[in-house]
């Protein structure tokens, strides 16, 4: 297993040079006094060690031990207590967590950061986390002041765990058909009956509690409504009472992601909270659910920068064959990085994952705006996190299966045994796909609500945006701005026609959905590059300026073109999709 080594100058260079990180603090009132750029990299490189030295070394026993189920408890492997323990006490599990609560109060710019590092050195350590501040982010949104102050406190201190608790064996992502019950009780609560599948961290022994956030239904009601549901009841003075009728029937056994504990959670009258209106469940579950779709792109990028970082460096040192052109130094072999196929893997997998991080960042930026900005700018980022939030999950998750991949390939048949450690990255990586909602599940939110649900006007709006901030590149390559000015008016007049025949042609989006996405994924990240390369063409490290360029120039030459792909392919609509009856499958 090779070390892990934080990408922090390049961390560094999207806060500070292309998404102007300290200016954007200082325009909030409330991020002006907790954050500047020194703070930011200071909490970067703590994260990088505690990475690197703390989260690491768990993965592979991890993988190899998992976790067991022993009666009604969880066991983690072994040093995950300890490593959990140590990782709560430097305030980890709430750096973006509400300072009122206890959190840090950090930016989200900078949370997406430290979350990549956790995915890129232990995928189910980190699981556990994201976990638990989605479930606290939408108990500050939409619970009672009172479940506020007894729950958010140890959520963010990590004494207490979160749990999101959707998903029945018989409905899958058609919420609709869930069973689980709520019967109102004489004192304001509920008895939550029923059971769940798929509970990622629906038990372990990390944390004292485990806070469920579990959808049921009332009586006599068609809604689905949102309840908190603590595993250990809470009594008045905020001490933990008795059991809470909240059991573990079984665990998932995993194609990977050994170490993160996925159970079927039984509720037997287990007494739970409303969280929100009834009937509303979905709506303030989506604040859970959106923060996840957006951790769980984030565990694709961490994977792909760790697969890279494993292939570059056994590239360098792994002597196989002779340069085509001849060994420059006139050895009988030469280290694999000279040959041309292997070159073509590692810069696509730098290309894409330096591009998903601009990515995060960008979209973290966009959710800081949304939370504290002023009104103007605040709706205008509300549209801008609904459009990017499930690209960020889908195309995020989707390269990073192929960077994983594509770095085992670079390994060769090293690649497919344990001892290289990169066989681990592409198990644990393949379930992001899958995650909160199914990717193609997210290309349909992406194409027929965001795109299509207001008519192309925040894709019209977006694309107005990529052309100003081309129209300012000063360094960039004229025809590459051209081209990929050109390629998001292809996009958007695609999105148009779809709009307009999308009753006439029902299946036109569901059918299409997920190649219109991959088409604006590789749009976006073709506008990126340009800025990275415009940014860090006066940067001080005239080696990082010029790998930046080398890179960029490799995805406008053999990976923007995809984009003009997925479109055509699109614009071939459903019809050959559709055509064959349902039995001849």
């Amino acid at each position: 297993m090779y070390p892990y080594q934080a990408p922090l100058k390049d961390m560094q260079f999207l806060l500070e040079n292309v998404f102007d990180a300290p200016t954007t603090w200082q325009q909030l009132p409330a991020m002006a006094e907790t954050v500047d750029l020194d703070t930011a990299l200071a909490i970067l490189d703590e994260s990088a060690k505690i990475s690197r030295d703390l989260l690491q070394p768990l993965n592979r026993n991890g993988d190899e031990q998992g976790v067991v189920h022993r009666g009604n408890d969880i066991i983690t492997p072994d040093g995950f207590k300890e490593a959990y323990s140590q990782f709560a006490e430097g305030g980890w599990v709430g750096l973006c967590g509400e300072a009122d609560f206890g959190g840090m109060g950090m930016p989200k710019m900078l949370g997406v950061l430290v979350d990549e590092m956790g995915y890129s050195t232990c995928n189910s350590f980190t699981l556990y986390n994201s976990l638990t501040a989605g479930a606290a982010l939408c108990i500050n949104a939409h619970a009672t002041d009172e479940l506020k102050q007894t729950y958010l406190p140890n959520l963010y201190s990590g004494q207490w765990a979160g749990a999101m608790d959707m998903t029945e064996p018989h409905a899958g992502s058609d919420l609709r058909g869930i069973r689980t019950k709520a019967e109102p009780l004489e004192d304001g609560s509920y008895s939550i009956t029923g059971n769940k599948i798929f509970i990622t961290g629906g038990d372990h022994d990390l944390a004292e509690n485990v806070i469920h956030l579990v959808l049921a239904k009332l009586p006599d009601s068609n809604g689905i409504s949102l309840f908190l549901v603590p595993k250990i009841r809470v009594n008045a003075d905020g001490s933990l009472g008795e059991a809470n009728g909240v059991t573990v029937g079984s665990i998932e056994h995993k194609m990977g992601l050994k170490a993160s504990a996925t159970c079927v959670m039984n509720y037997d009258n287990a007494v739970g909270y409303l969280i929100g209106r009834p009937a509303r469940g979905l709506v303030c579950m989506f604040t859970m659910m959106n923060y996840e779709r957006l951790a769980i792109g984030l565990q694709g990028l961490g994977n792909g920068q760790a697969a890279y970082q494993m292939a570059s460096d056994y590239a360098k040192e792994r002597l196989q064959g002779v340069a085509a052109e001849g060994s420059p130094t006139g050895a009988t072999s030469d280290p694999i990085i000279v040959h041309g196929d292997v070159r073509r893997m590692l810069l696509t997998i730098r290309a894409m994952t330096e591009a998903g991080r601009a990515l995060s960042v960008y979209t973290g930026k966009q959710l800081d705006l949304a939370k504290y900005a002023s009104d103007d700018v605040q709706a205008k980022a509300v549209r801008y996190v609904g459009l990017l939030t499930p690209v960020s999950k889908a195309f995020l998750t989707d390269r990073g299966l192929d960077a994983t991949v594509m770095g085992q390939q670079v390994f060769g048949g090293h690649g497919y045994i344990r001892e290289t450690g990169i066989e681990q990255f592409v198990r644990d990586t393949r379930i992001a796909q899958i995650y909160e909602g199914t990717n193609g599940i997210q290309a349909i939110d992406f194409l027929g609500r965001k795109v299509t649900g207001d008519n192309v006007a925040t894709l019209t709006e977006f694309v107005a945006d990529v052309n100003a901030g081309l129209a300012e590149l000063s360094q960039a390559n004229a025809d590459h701005k051209a081209t990929v000015s050109q390629v998001f008016e292809e996009l958007l007049a695609t999105a148009n026609y779809i709009n307009n025949n999308k009753h006439e042609q029902p299946a036109l989006v569901n059918s299409c959905a997920v190649d219109f996405l991959d088409a604006f994924g590789y749009a976006l990240y073709g506008y990126f590059w340009l800025l990275m390369a415009d940014k860090a063409s006066g940067h001080e490290d005239a080696t990082f300026a010029a790998q930046k360029q080398y890179v960029a120039d490799f995805y406008m030459d053999k990976l923007l073109s995809k984009s003009q792909y997925h479109l055509s392919q699109v614009n071939q609509g459903d019809k050959s999709i559709m055509a064959m009856p349902a039995e001849m499958f």
